[in-house]
């Protein structure tokens, strides 16, 4: 497979695309992002590296970060996890509070902010330290040892995390969260305002193409649980549009509001696209329109 041909055509492909949408602007640190940013990486399963346009330029990981969060928990806690959180698609928005109350306090997937707060508060008890855990494994796997939080998004997040807030309060009503409420958010913002690459996050996401496999050989998952993670990210990865990113792209995917989707060819490589402009389900406008192409072109999915 000759990549960088391929990301140079999807690049030429989805630059119609680029700069529709709009950007987060619920997140002020994010609002300043311009819009005509693009960046695409593919990483073999080998760990050799490919990009195109804006694929070095570092982005906020946003809820990217859930994947790493959930594997994490998963290596350290087998499947202990599943008896606080879901699997299955919300059909409601990512921030939601309506289906908490009807099933009492547990959230539907790892992948809402409900969920991902539930898996770093797990995090946080196996570790001691939820988010320096988590960006020490991602300068590990992604071989770039300055990664690093970005202090004015965590900052801008928790000035305006009222929602998370609630959500942390309301599980830990029902008995849902095992640390204190102001600890475990603080933690699930700093996850949050990692700073990386498309080439990062591609090199980084490898273990999940590798089906457990960690960048230096070593076993962070069997290969049950890889394939698990796989799954859970292709029916809730993409928000309340998981079904549709399904239909069109044909791969596991998470996104984040920072305009970034690491997506997982398993067996082969793991890609990631960055456009800040999103729909209105929180996912790349570009970034989208660049994985339909990838796998129409590569013919790869895992259909």
């Amino acid at each position: 497979m000759d990549y960088q041909a391929v990301l140079e055509e999807v690049a030429a492909f989805a630059r119609p695309y680029v700069g529709h949408g709009q950007v987060a602007d619920y997140i002020p640190a994010l609002e300043k992002v311009p819009m005509g940013r693009f960046g695409m990486a593919v990483a073999d399963i080998n760990g050799e590296v490919h990009g195109v346009g804006d694929w070095e330029v570092p982005f906020s990981v946003q809820s990217i970060s859930k994947a790493f969060s959930l594997a994490l928990v998963m290596a350290n806690d087998n499947d202990d996890i599943w008896k606080r959180v879901g699997r299955e698609p919300s059909g409601t928005p990512f921030n939601s509070l309506v289906q908490l109350e009807w099933e009492n306090g547990v959230p539907r997937n790892p992948f809402i902010n409900a969920g991902a707060l539930v898996v770093t508060d797990r995090l946080q008890t196996l570790t001691g330290d939820a988010s320096t855990t988590m960006l020490h494994f991602l300068r590990e796997e992604s071989g770039n040892p300055d990664l690093a939080f970005d202090q004015a998004v965590a900052d801008s997040e928790a000035d305006h995390g009222d929602r998370n807030a609630a959500l942390a309060h309301f599980m830990a009503s029902f008995g849902n969260l095992e640390n204190p409420v102001p600890s475990v958010i603080e933690h699930y913002f700093w996850q949050c305002s990692i700073e990386m690459s498309c080439r990062d996050l591609a090199a980084a996401g490898g273990f999940l193409a590798r089906h457990g496999l960690r960048a230096d050989g070593s076993r962070l998952l069997e290969a049950r649980e890889a394939k698990r993670i796989n799954a859970v990210m292709l029916t809730c990865g993409t928000y309340d549009a998981a079904g549709e990113f399904a239909y069109r792209v044909g791969l596991p995917a998470k996104s984040g509001v920072g305009g970034g989707i690491v997506a997982v060819v398993p067996g082969r490589c793991t890609l990631c696209v960055w456009s800040p402009g999103l729909d209105s389900r929180g996912n790349s406008v570009a970034g989208a329109a660049a994985l339909d192409h990838f796998t129409t072109l590569t013919g790869w999915s895992v259909f």
